[in-house]
């Protein structure tokens, strides 16, 4: 288990941004292919997030699956609720579900 300063740092993040996305690489380079799924989904809908690059820091690494008992990255916090990975994002974004979402919780888009 992370130790508190891990989930701390976790916390903060997703309180102080609207939306964040905990992914390898960056939102400009991107180290994996459904890193890039996720930036690209938030992109075309015009949506401003952070990214914070798992690959940077073993601890956010481990912390961050420890954190919402997920396994896998990239994994989106919208208004501090975890949403999901890649698929779920893509699936999301496809229903219009994603639009619904973001529109209910607030956080301006585009598409």
């Amino acid at each position: 288990m992370s130790d508190n300063t891990v989930f701390d740092r976790i916390k903060s993040d997703i309180e102080a941004n609207n939306v964040v996305l905990y992914m390898k690489g960056t939102p400009a380079f991107p180290q994996c292919g459904f890193s890039s799924l996720a930036v690209q989904v938030l992109t075309h809908m015009g949506v401003k997030f952070k990214g914070v690059d798992v690959l940077s820091d073993s601890s956010i690494r481990q912390g961050i699956k420890e954190f919402a008992s997920w396994p896998t990255i990239p994994q989106l916090y919208v208004k501090g609720e975890f949403i999901g990975g890649s698929d779920i994002i893509r699936d999301m974004y496809q229903t219009g579900d994603l639009a619904k979402l973001l529109a209910e919780k607030g956080v301006e888009h585009t598409a």
